[in-house]
């Protein structure tokens, strides 16, 4: 009996870690998925760190804040045209090979930054045109890349992989600019071009050892199985008829348009805290560092059913959580609402993309994956918008609070409207 209770103990604390700690069972059972799981986080805090350091060098040959506003604006068009195209792409042809392809271009292009910084280039638009093709083979890989973890993984272990998914992210968005900011300081732009490139071979590696993924079947332009090119417009008809899966993307439309203050924290961190430059900093890695921990502290999310229901307390609570953030004129308080903000996000980002992944037949997941990058991509610009143009014509209180306000409302009017969307069960998945 003496011999066996430490054992025992070690089993029974397991399940109790899992369901508090993120849930590792997708990384346990999974080369393939583990290996692209892997390559997929060095690869994004390779690009935080490249995002940051092409910031800087733009803004140091021009020393204007508008020329490296541009940046964003020269990589939002290439996301949304291929986001679209590139969903349809993956829905045509192998997987696999789309997505090793484009990680291929991104090599590519991280080399060009790193030959550019070594022979003492410094030219803003071979910068700007580096940022849009690196945004287009971004926007290629992704849907492939996201179409094929449900093939690799059973249907319950979708939460928390994409859970997983959320860590990548949020560390990359952490890690990547501060480490590309150190690098940049002691060794300069070419030190972190060349980490960048570095990282990318492991993005590479994974899926140079996938399997074939072709479509399940290519679904042509009347709607018939058999050979032919995905059409975009078939994935935004097929998503037009699905109450449930449209449900994914307003809701998510909700928080990112209607409540994202996230251009208003330069002038909040002034105007309410008193504040810097690095009062801003604190404001923006705010979310972030919650959308983490939401991320780390996942293992009950395997637990719900209702995803859908889960997805409108998610993003009502993001609306809460701005709503107060608005209201507090304290940072440390308002620093807290943020990272629960972030925590929800990260909430609702995990079940809608199961729903996305379990819901979608395998022909229409690509498409399906590139409509999700455009709101991804075009809804928190349109939230910087709308948060600035409100700030102007009233006040940032107004604009932030406001905002948080009209999300939960909007978002109760949605569950009002399609009441389906609430009792969507993942053992019966239905879009």
């Amino acid at each position: 009996m003496t011999e066996t209770a430490p054992k025992d103990e070690e089993a029974a604390d397991e399940p109790a870690r899992r369901r508090i700690l993120a849930d590792l069972t997708p990384l346990r059972t999974s080369p393939d998925y583990r290996r692209l799981w892997f390559g997929n986080t060095v690869s994004w805090i390779g690009q935080g760190m490249t995002a940051l350091a092409v910031s800087l060098q733009v803004y140091d040959i021009t020393g204007s804040a508008f020329s490296v506003g541009l940046i964003g604006f020269c990589s939002f068009l290439p996301l949304v045209v291929f986001g679209l195209y590139g969903g349809a792409v993956a829905d045509t042809l192998d997987r696999r090979k789309l997505g090793l392809a484009s990680a291929a271009g991104s090599f590519v292009l991280s080399l060009v930054l790193v030959g550019a910084a070594v022979a003492g280039v410094e030219q803003v638009g071979l910068l700007y045109a580096v940022v849009a093709l690196q945004a287009a083979c971004f926007a290629i890989n992704s849907p492939a890349r996201s179409s094929m973890i449900a093939r690799l993984l059973p249907a319950e272990q979708l939460p928390a992989a994409n859970a997983l998914s959320s860590i990548t992210s949020t560390t990359g968005t952490l890690v990547g600019p501060m480490l590309g900011g150190l690098l940049v300081g002691w060794w300069g732009y070419r030190a972190a071009y060349t980490v960048d490139a570095v990282t990318f071979t492991a993005s590479l590696y994974a899926m140079w050892r996938l399997p074939s993924m072709l479509p399940d079947r290519s679904v042509t332009r009347n709607g018939e199985e058999g050979p032919g090119r995905a059409s975009v417009a078939d994935g935004l008809r097929f998503l037009g008829a699905r109450p449930n899966l449209r449900m994914t993307f307003l809701t998510d439309l909700c928080a990112m348009v209607l409540a994202h203050p996230r251009a208003l924290f330069p002038v909040v961190a002034v105007a309410w805290y008193g504040g810097d430059a690095r009062t801003t900093g604190l404001l923006v890695a705010a979310p972030a560092l919650g959308a983490l921990l939401g991320g780390v502290f996942s293992g009950w999310l395997g637990r719900v059913r209702r995803h859908g229901l889960a997805v409108l307390l998610a993003v009502g609570s993001w609306g809460t959580a701005i709503a107060l953030f608005g209201l507090t004129r304290q940072l440390w308080l308002g620093l807290l609402f943020l990272a629960l903000a972030g925590c929800a996000d990260t909430t609702s980002m995990v079940f809608r993309n199961t729903m996305l992944q379990a819901a979608v037949p395998d022909e229409m997941r690509g498409r399906l994956q590139g409509v999700f990058i455009v709101v991804v991509a075009g809804g928190p610009r349109l939230g910087d918008f709308l948060a600035g143009s409100v700030s102007d014509l009233a006040s940032s209180g107004v604009a932030v609070t406001g905002g948080g306000i009209a999300c939960v409302l909007a978002v109760s009017l949605l569950g009002l409207r399609w009441r389906g969307f609430a009792r969507y069960d993942a053992k019966d998945p239905r879009p």
